[in-house]
């Protein structure tokens, strides 16, 4: 592994997973474990239950819901699937791209210090590349490693197929796994029945990175605004109210669809953006995992 990735990773270990350390307590290193397949009790449904878990015999004999509870692995195989596609492609140490690395990073780290295994997958529509799950901090070197080289360049006008992105994680991931898919989402329709699927097997988490002006046209007047996936410019006028209004509408219908999705699919979902703090994203997530596994 190079220098440079060595840089990085204990740059992240200094700057975010030391003050992580100092604003959760418990053991937060094993928020995510493994499933386990031996059954030990069952009690009342909650909203925060995976339906999958219902015991429907009980269930029908007490007349209100119950689930299985099973004991749990102390470790587990986690993949982190990573969209590097050129709507996550940015510039300096902000873009959607650098976010991605760095939390990507984070969370390998965080899941190897207990002996996890830990593997990922790149991908954009034409490259693909596939990290075999291994544990401890060399694996972590690896991943940065790959991370830390220039993405390829795919061809302008095409969008991302974020079905196939899902499909090549449920056949890479054989074992029932932890899936955390890092992506901004945004690519060719239809992917909701594939994110279902992988959901149906494996613990799914989507982590949607997003840039602040995806959320809020910033008022800077006439501009040129590029689709960072087709290259297709458009000159805007961005001041204009009917046009902001316009915008506010659908970025509203988006994440409206986009959290019904999540929903449907029994997907845990968060979104980053590319301006907030690490740590804070991190405590964010692990809180609400806390709560939802409760």
């Amino acid at each position: 592994m190079t220098a440079a990735s060595d840089r990085l990773l204990r740059r992240l270990e200094w700057q975010v997973l030391r003050r992580l350390d100092g604003r959760l307590l418990g053991g937060h290193r094993t928020v995510w474990r493994g499933a386990g397949l031996d059954f030990s009790d069952v009690r009342a449904y909650t909203p925060e239950d995976d339906v999958r878990h219902i015991d429907w015999n009980v269930t029908a004999r007490m007349d209100e819901p119950f689930v299985r509870q099973y004991t749990e692995d102390r470790d587990l195989t986690a993949w982190l699937v990573l969209d590097r596609s050129a709507s996550m492609r940015g510039s300096g140490r902000h873009g959607k791209d650098a976010t991605l690395n760095e939390l990507a990073v984070c969370l390998a780290r965080l899941l190897t210090y207990r002996g996890n295994r830990v593997g990922a997958i790149l991908f954009d529509n034409r490259h693909q590349r596939v990290i075999p799950p291994r544990t401890g901090r060399d694996q972590v070197l690896r991943l940065t490693h790959e991370l830390d080289a220039p993405a390829p360049r795919t061809d302008a006008g095409t969008t991302t197929d974020l079905s196939a992105m899902l499909r090549l994680a449920a056949a890479t991931a054989r074992r029932r796994s932890l899936v955390l898919v890092l992506s901004d989402f945004i690519g060719d329709p239809g992917w909701e029945r594939s994110l279902a699927l992988l959901s149906h097997r494996h613990e799914v988490v989507a982590v949607r990175i997003v840039d602040p002006a995806e959320l809020e046209l910033p008022d800077l007047g006439m501009i040129v605004v590029e689709d960072a996936e087709t290259g297709e410019q458009l000159l805007v006028d961005s001041g204009d109210p009917l046009l902001r209004g316009r915008l506010e509408a659908e970025v509203r219908a988006r994440e409206s669809g986009l959290a019904e999705t999540m929903s449907r699919a029994g997907v845990a979902a968060h979104r980053v953006t590319t301006d907030t703090d690490l740590v804070d994203a991190l405590v964010d997530m692990v809180r609400r995992t806390r709560r939802r596994t409760r």
